[in-house]
């Protein structure tokens, strides 16, 4: 039985209101929230970045899991914003953990789904036996040019798991993943803002790939959303993952609990896992969770979790939502423009 054996978070305590945002460009900040259901989004530190994020997420992970660092033998790191164009992240934060040389690394990119890519691989190589424990990471401090819709919802923040054998929490039923080459989001080497092909994004890009491997997951294993507790989607934003709930046919109340983007916005490679974080924060033993993530250009990684009795003797302290609600300092744009570069001398 291969999957969960622990987990932990990352979220900057800055956060930045959509009024704020809206205010400087002269737009109307309710119809934003209203169009958007994204009311707020965190900011990384003048210090914080996707190799300290990843570091802080996956030492919270080893230090619930209470297992020999030295049993850790891959490091993923999944990550659409890597300090370095040329320079791993992975092997900066498998120092900083304290694990042994002898393990397997590397940096992941797949826009949004990075991430979730980097559990599979530390599933497979668990279930063939090749390793004992992994470490995969989703998490990004996200781009988004001054004026540009994303402006009000690319947040930074991010969420280690550790993947292994032995005191599972949440065993990994099955995954799959569904791609194609659809260019609705990208980023050219050297430019410092990412482009995007607006409403083009919807359709034949997210709604697409997170429907078609949902879907498939829960055919080929003659289940349905009746048969989850929860479902947790890639968000975007606010309104994106409720509707395709609604297309899937799963309930407001299966995806509540996951639903974190409103607060924190869109973290990119951290997102879907946040969000499953936030829902194995509550799950019981015997609960099923459905997990789709999205990644720009395009796929979808999808998973079937079902939540072990080890669950009730797991720490879950603190939880993704107090995170979010409790350690939170807002600031003004230009502290906002200041810590993102946005201002360029």
């Amino acid at each position: 039985m291969a999957g969960i054996v622990s987990y932990g978070t990352y979220i900057p305590r800055y956060r930045i209101k959509v009024e704020e945002i809206a205010k400087v460009w002269g737009e109307n900040a309710e119809a934003i929230k209203n169009g958007l259901g994204v009311y707020e989004k965190s900011v990384a530190d003048v210090d914080e970045d996707t190799a300290t994020i990843s570091v802080e997420a996956a030492r919270e992970a080893l230090s619930r899991a209470k297992i020999d660092r030295g049993q850790i033998k891959a490091v993923f790191v999944g990550s659409e914003s890597h300090p370095y164009a040329v320079k791993p992240t992975a092997t900066i934060v498998g120092e900083a953990l304290g694990i042994d040389n002898f393990y397997h690394c590397a940096d992941l990119e797949f826009a949004c789904k990075a991430g979730t890519a980097g559990i599979q691989n530390c599933f497979a190589m668990v279930s063939s036996g090749m390793i004992k424990y992994g470490i995969a990471i989703g998490a990004d401090t996200s781009q988004s040019a001054p004026g540009d819709p994303l402006e009000y919802s690319a947040a930074c923040g991010g969420a280690a798991f550790i993947i292994g054998s032995d005191d599972v929490i949440a065993e990994i039923k099955d995954t799959l993943s569904f791609t194609t080459d659809t260019p609705d989001f990208w980023r050219r080497e050297g430019q410092p803002y990412p482009s995007h092909g607006r409403r083009f994004t919807g359709e034949p890009a997210y709604f697409k790939h997170v429907l078609n491997a949902s879907r498939e997951i829960m055919r080929r294993n003659g289940m349905s959303p009746e048969d989850f507790t929860y479902a947790v989607f890639h968000m975007p934003n606010g309104k994106f993952p409720v509707r395709v709930a609604k297309m899937l046919g799963f309930s407001r109340k299966q995806i509540e609990q996951g639903l974190v983007v409103r607060y924190i916005g869109n973290t990119y490679s951290g997102s879907s896992l946040l969000g499953l974080s936030a829902v194995l924060d509550v799950a019981k033993p015997g609960d099923r969770i459905l997990l789709t993530s999205f990644g720009s250009g395009a796929g979808s990684d999808s998973f079937i979790i079902e939540v072990t009795e080890n669950i009730e003797s797991f720490e879950r302290s603190p939880k993704v939502w107090e995170k979010i609600k409790k350690n939170r300092v807002y600031i003004d744009y230009g502290l906002y423009s200041k810590l993102r570069k946005k201002i360029r001398l």
